[in-house]
């Protein structure tokens, strides 16, 4: 129960990663404020425990993430512990990308993060403890094809994070960092797998051993092995770990 009178804020936590992250740190004690744009989804969620609570917001949205994070601090008090991880993943050869596809990718995935962020740590008191954590991925220290829009931000939450953990060193008791795994076996790689059947005259299990190829290890991730780097992350332990990328992706990335 090591974050028992904390409160924690993980964006996307209605699904995947963002979904399991809030479970293990709710059974850590933690009060849990979960957003996401489908309700549906997180009060499914908020239903498995209650030191969940859910809040409808889209990241893309300046005001509804502002007011959404401070009511949540009014109710449940500072955001201790932030959790970044709402975001979309789409795919393209580079020449077909358009204008707002781009813009698209760019709202949610970095935008996004830049507005979670600074509205959560204006609820923390500037001598409070937190662990403010971006859900990045493989591709914020590597490239992807047919990825870029998605490459781009996933650099540019890596950024932010060594930006700020600079910027707060020593100043206040408040560490940034991110967790880059690889293809997780959610969602999101789920959605992805029609696709590739299509374009490689493939079955379910073929198009899943295509994505696992992207895992140095040739296997889908579980979804559990980045929640433990994340719980890591927002313990005590971890407390000297700062502006750090924690690759998760069955060997060097």
């Amino acid at each position: 129960m090591e974050h028992t009178g904390k409160h924690a804020l993980v964006t996307g936590g209605g699904s995947g990663i963002g979904r399991a992250i809030a479970l293990a740190l709710a059974a850590q004690g933690a009060t849990i404020t979960i957003t996401g744009r489908r309700a549906e989804m997180l009060e499914e969620v908020a239903g498995l425990s209650d030191r969940i609570h859910p809040a409808v917001m889209d990241v893309t949205d300046e005001a509804a993430v502002r007011d959404g994070i401070a009511t949540a601090a009014d109710r449940h008090g500072p955001v201790a512990l932030c959790i970044a991880n709402a975001g979309i993943a789409t795919g393209g050869p580079f020449l077909s990308e358009s204008l707002d596809g781009w813009r698209r990718t760019m709202a949610t995935n970095l935008d996004g993060v830049f507005l979670t962020f600074q509205a959560a740590l204006q609820t923390l008191p500037q001598d409070a403890a937190g662990r403010y954590i971006v859900v990045s991925s493989i591709a914020g220290v590597r490239g992807l094809k047919n990825a870029i829009p998605y490459t781009v931000t996933k650099h540019g939450v890596i950024g932010l994070i060594r930006g700020l953990s600079e910027e707060f060193l020593r100043k206040r008791p408040v560490t940034f960092n991110a967790l880059c795994p690889g293809y997780v076996d959610t969602d999101i790689v789920h959605s992805q797998l029609p696709g590739l059947m299509r374009r490689f005259d493939v079955d379910r299990a073929g198009a899943e051993a295509i994505v696992a190829k992207g895992n140095r290890h040739k296997q889908l991730l579980e979804v559990d092995e980045t929640t433990a780097a994340a719980l890591w992350l927002c313990s005590d332990a971890a407390r000297s770990v700062n502006g750090q990328t924690i690759q998760i992706a069955g060997g060097q990335v």
